[in-house]
């Protein structure tokens, strides 16, 4: 049974870091692409970043330059780098793990097979 656990959100200022971690079971994170994403109140759930099984990493334009994606093979994590952070980056943010992994589709949340539960991260302005 695949199990996806984001850790580390919370409550910032404008211009502080965060670090998101999700904790993968069931799966190898090496072998899948896992993606982050996130919806904000009355908004579509939108892509942030992702890094694919042979380590390559694809951001938003939105958070291009501010969020890093890594992933721990060891630790079977994968982690989510947030700089600089701004109000419009408050959401709800969830990990999630493709086993398929296809290139044209990894911006795409209905490709993404496992979930985590989300967790919030507020940035006040």
């Amino acid at each position: 049974q695949v199990h996806l656990a984001e850790s580390g959100g919370g409550l910032v200022q404008a211009g502080d870091s965060l670090t998101l971690s999700c904790a993968a079971s069931g799966l190898t994170v090496r072998r899948v692409a896992t993606g982050w994403f996130r919806q904000a109140p009355g908004k579509e759930r939108e892509f942030v970043a992702a890094v694919r099984y042979n380590g390559h990493t694809y951001y938003s334009d939105s958070v291009k330059g501010r969020f890093t994606i890594s992933r721990d093979t060891a630790k079977n994590t994968v982690t989510l780098q947030m700089n600089n952070l701004k109000a419009e980056d408050t959401a709800v943010y969830y990990c999630a793990a493709d086993q398929n992994g296809i290139l044209s589709t990894i911006r795409d949340p209905k490709m993404y097979d496992f979930w985590g539960q989300g967790i919030q991260v507020t940035v006040s302005a």
